[in-house]
């Protein structure tokens, strides 16, 4: 509400001035965190790519070679030992676990990065039988 002052100029007394940066804090406190648990849900799409991308190659060695932990298939190598591979932006690292005729992937989020904050779906993993499986808060809904 505006309000003559003694010199008949126009303007806002303090206490609206706080009152809307009061109303515009408790915005703002609501929406970030939705916002940010939004980005995080639509991230986990890039592990999930991810980690189907390199079970395929997986099975394309499996069908090669007869094994899944063969020295000549490439992805394999990219994957054990400790060894991982990063998703396209940098999300998530992917390590696996492979013998001649089993592997889990798992998919873990990159301290530093939106998807370290992830609480619900912590990593999320995949085996040569096609089961899902998550760690975290809400693992229900990781997949």
């Amino acid at each position: 509400m505006k309000k003559r002052n003694v010199h008949g100029h126009l303007g806002f007394t303090l206490i609206e001035v706080m009152v809307v940066v009061a109303i515009i804090g408790i915005i703002a406190a609501i929406a970030y965190p939705s916002y940010m648990e939004y980005v995080r849900k639509s991230n986990r799409a890039e592990a999930k790519v991810v980690l189907n991308d390199v079970a395929q190659r997986l099975q394309r060695c499996f069908t090669a070679y007869s094994v899944y932990n063969d020295g000549a298939c490439t992805v394999a190598g990219a994957i054990s030992g400790g060894n991982t591979i990063d998703s396209e932006h940098g999300y998530y690292s992917i390590a696996g676990v492979l013998t001649p005729t089993t592997f889990v992937l798992t998919a873990t989020a990159v301290s530093g990065t939106p998807q370290a904050g992830d609480k619900h779906c912590t990593t999320l993993s995949l085996d040569q039988a096609g089961k899902r499986d998550a760690t975290g808060s809400n693992i229900t809904e990781c997949w």
